[in-house]
């Protein structure tokens, strides 16, 4: 891919690809990009190459992949036929993030329509408020454990 040699500030390399300016500090900082070479005035400057590459990872993170998917797709080179086995066998782990999340998706509809269920808003009290509160009686999170007790370690 051939790029011009245009440099743009932060905010217009943002504006251009779509990814925040904060977010393009927070890749720069992972190492997904790299550090905007400084104008004499010290502001980031960015190439149209730069701007394709924050283009790349913001369509990878919309697919949800991890900081670590992308980082391994950023290295390939569309040309090496190892490097098309490495993206196919990444996209491969991907997907099956992506099925193990649509299963726990469906387990959580499943609670949600249960609870649901339980109230239709005519009795005297309610029983989705009275369910959810002995729910979280009954949960007893693990010593230094933070968030819902039996929750998964998310893939992003």
């Amino acid at each position: 891919m051939v790029y011009d040699v245009a440099v743009h500030r932060i905010g217009e390399a943002a504006r251009q690809s779509g990814v925040s300016a904060a977010n393009i500090r927070y890749y720069e900082k992972e190492g997904l990009l790299r550090a905007g070479a400084r104008g004499d005035n010290s502001y980031r400057l960015y190439s149209a190459e730069d701007v394709h590459r924050l283009r790349f990872i913001r369509l990878c993170r919309a697919m949800d992949m991890s900081l670590d998917e992308v980082r391994t797709l950023l290295a390939l080179d569309l040309t090496r036929k190892e490097d098309c086995h490495a993206a196919c066998d990444t996209l491969d782990e991907h997907l099956e993030h992506v099925r193990a999340r649509l299963a726990e998706l469906r387990a959580l509809e499943a609670d949600l329509m249960a609870l649901r269920s339980r109230c239709d808003g005519s009795d005297a009290q309610c029983h989705i408020i009275e369910a959810l509160h002995q729910r979280a009686d009954a949960q007893r999170p693990a010593s230094g454990a933070a968030g819902l007790a039996g929750s998964g370690k998310r893939h992003v």
